[in-house]
């Protein structure tokens, strides 16, 4: 394998080549929530493989120059690295996003499906997708959408568990462990854009009482903290 322009040459097969991808991305979304590197056994339960079998990938990504690998310290990617790892979210996020709004697919069944897609469609094919799309800045989940430069989109967000109450906010993000938590969401109203404020913070991690679109609603404080809002300004 190895690495030029941002793309991975691969002699092997084509299960191999998304392999890379998956782990590449792993490494990417892991450092976005610690900003610092990745060890090897968050990487296993990410990728649902064994610690070892984490390792020698590793060492093959830094002979491809996609990762630099410090042994007890863990994973990081490498300019070469991180752009990779933005081309197959940005393909994902679009694949997403066009499956909500073109195809009908309710939310919580679309990232198995865009898994399996991302990496059996073409770059011409993800330019047509984003054109169609209008060039969105945001995914079905409110996930940022690389650009086709790598560029991500900063925005301030904070989890519905931190803002203050009676302080009005718009739902921006959904970051749901799994399909059944992120129903669970909707099901209460807590969609994108949706108006909230929270109304009282039971103490000691207790449930969080929101307006949420004008009717009351009651959320677990671990649910809370993957719902992200953004403040409204007065």
């Amino acid at each position: 394998m190895s690495s030029k322009g941002g793309s991975v040459t691969h002699h092997r097969d084509v299960a191999d080549y998304d392999a890379v991808q998956n782990f590449l991305k792993a490494v990417y979304t892991l450092q976005q929530q610690n900003n610092d590197r990745v060890s090897t056994n968050a990487l296993a339960e990410v990728l649902n493989v064994k610690a070892p079998s984490i390792t020698d990938m590793a060492r093959r990504m830094v002979d491809a120059g996609l990762v630099d690998y410090e042994r007890y310290r863990g994973v990081r990617l490498t300019e070469s690295g991180e752009h990779i790892a933005l081309k197959v979210i940005r393909r994902h996020r679009l694949i997403e996003l066009y499956l909500v709004q073109e195809l009908g697919y309710a939310l919580h069944e679309v990232h198995n499906e865009a898994e399996k897609l991302e990496h059996a469609v073409s770059d011409r094919f993800i330019d047509a997708l984003a054109h169609k799309l209008g060039d969105p800045l945001v995914d079905p989940h409110g996930d940022p959408i690389p650009s086709a430069e790598g560029v991500v989109q900063e925005r301030h967000l904070l989890p519905l568990s931190q803002l203050p109450q009676r302080v009005p906010a718009s739902v921006s993000r959904l970051t749901a462990d799994s399909p059944d938590m992120l129903q669970h969401m909707l099901d209460r109203g807590f969609k994108l854009d949706a108006n909230v404020q929270v109304l009282a913070h039971d103490p000691f991690d207790g449930p969080i009482t929101a307006l949420v679109d004008g009717e009351q609603r009651v959320i677990g404080h671990s649910v809370a903290a993957c719902i992200w809002v953004e403040q409204k300004l007065s």
